[in-house]
């Protein structure tokens, strides 16, 4: 006889309702590329408020005269690590963690992840400080700073640094909004944060009103009071409930296992910004042979590049809770249609502003000087190298769908082999009496080599459990 299922029957044998289905939600289920912009559009307004503070910064900064501008220059370097790393590697690596808990339907876990997280942000914040506060001096030193040009850098660095645990802790919480699909907060944030940056750095530094002028020491402090006040806002909503997840505070428990999943990740992620800023260190020696003209009109194409990374960071930083929530849940296949997706879409809002730059480069040039051979170098540079920023987007978003599906390595490499190429070449082409043309050429090509070996290392890299076969027994004998 052939089994029959069951009808399930309540006690007066009626049938019962269907049981209901599980939730839906846009992020596991959704229409990828609708899904992917309605995330991706907050953080674009969120992240290019930052371009409105450097802008901001150097205008008010440079009132304080040419010292305190190199000053700025100087220390700038160290302040983008802090922020590309709290931010987008170790922000990027806890929004996965938490993206990959709830994905497999664990809130307990993702509250537990989201105060570890925090730890590791407080932490870092800690190393950083001390980092800077001990070494800042020597390493400004090093890069170049003399008289009041250190003197000025190394007032900046020791306000800002000495509050380090702040941008640390304000990404960190990002990181945990951001895994939890909820991106308008964090860049509502950035883009309050940005305002009263400028707000309060513009009014310490110059002494505005009745406040006195704190010069240098006044814009570093600026930035950490907005700081502060953004970790307020975020920290209230994160731990009075209103956030997907509550940060598991009382009864906490110190596991390894935690900071292990993040750090899985964190931890190599850390190294892509710090070879981002190596690689632009010695491709910047490398030009400075070529005259102060040069040097300009390539540092006007770098602010360009500045601008089209918020873009790219926004849709790579929208992947990753999409990613992480699907393999989480075990829908591969999706994870890797959400990077897919994601990397063309990026590829083309990074590419189409970039190339009309690179026909008309006087839209941007315009905006920064009037000098005849400043102006000539950029409209070398930005010619040469715009239609190739689409694949620093490719890239980008690549290495961070990768964060989401916890397998970083790849990408990191990318931009190791990166840094190698522009490093070897660059030396041939200095041995050779290259001209300033071949290195813009050098640049272009190392954005192609990023975005194809990022891609390459997505197509190799399993993002599924390994499969393992079930022990094959030996059959038993039925001789005795």
């Amino acid at each position: 006889m052939s089994d029959i299922a069951e009808i399930p029957v309540d006690e007066q044998e009626r049938p019962l309702p269907p049981p209901p289905r599980p939730a839906r939600s846009t992020l596991t289920d959704g229409p990828i590329l609708r899904t992917l912009l309605s995330l991706a559009w907050p953080n674009v307004i969120g992240l290019s408020a930052g371009m409105c503070v450097v802008i901001a910064e150097t205008s008010y900064i440079g009132r304080l005269g040419v010292e305190a501008l190199a000053a700025m220059a100087l220390v700038f370097p160290t302040v983008i690590l802090t922020m590309t790393m709290s931010g987008g590697a170790m922000g990027g690596a806890v929004a996965s963690a938490i993206a990959r808990a709830l994905g497999a339907g664990d809130r307990e876990r993702a509250g537990t992840l989201a105060m570890h997280a925090m730890l590791i942000g407080i932490s870092f914040g800690l190393v950083f400080m001390l980092g800077m506060l001990i070494f800042g001096p020597k390493v400004l030193e090093m890069l170049g700073g003399r008289g009041d040009v250190l003197t000025h850098a190394i007032a900046y660095t020791q306000v800002f640094f000495g509050g380090a645990v702040l941008p640390w802790l304000l990404n960190t919480m990002a990181g945990v909004l951001r895994g939890t699909g909820n991106m308008k907060l964090p860049s509502f944030l950035i883009l309050n944060s940005a305002a009263w940056q400028i707000v309060l750095g513009g009014t310490l530094g110059l002494g505005l009103g009745p406040v006195p002028q704190l010069g240098m020491r006044g814009v570093a402090a600026g930035a950490l009071i907005a700081y502060s006040m953004n970790i307020g806002i975020m920290g209230w909503y994160l731990f009075s409930g209103r956030a997907r997840i509550v940060p598991k505070l009382r009864g906490l428990r110190i596991q390894w296992a935690m900071f292990f999943d993040i750090l899985k990740v964190g931890a190599i992620a850390c190294f892509s910004p710090l070879q981002s800023v190596l690689t632009i260190s010695i491709f910047t020696h490398m030009l400075a042979k070529f005259g102060t003209a040069i040097l300009a009109g390539y540092g006007i194409g770098a602010r360009l590049e500045f601008l089209l990374t918020s873009i790219a960071f926004s849709f790579g930083i929208a992947c990753v809770p999409m990613v992480g929530m699907a393999i989480g849940a075990g829908n591969i296949a999706r994870a890797r249609r959400v990077a897919w997706i994601a990397s063309a879409a990026a590829f083309v809002a990074v590419g189409a502003p970039a190339c009309v730059v690179a026909m008309f480069p006087d839209l941007w040039i315009n905006i920064f000087t009037d000098s005849a051979a400043v102006r000539a170098a950029s409209h070398q540079y930005l010619s040469t190298v715009g239609p190739f920023y689409a694949f620093f987007g490719l890239a980008t978003t690549m290495y961070f769908s990768s964060q989401g599906a916890a397998k970083v390595i790849g990408p990191v490499l990318a931009q190791t082999a990166r840094l190698v190429y522009i490093s070897g070449v660059g030396w041939w082409l200095s041995t050779h009496e290259a001209t300033a043309q071949s290195f813009f050429w050098l640049a272009a090509s190392s954005m192609v080599v990023l975005g194809l070996l990022s891609c390459s290392s997505v197509v190799l890299t399993r993002w599924g459990p390994r499969e393992t076969k079930a022990a094959i027994r030996p059959a038993l004998s039925t001789a005795e």
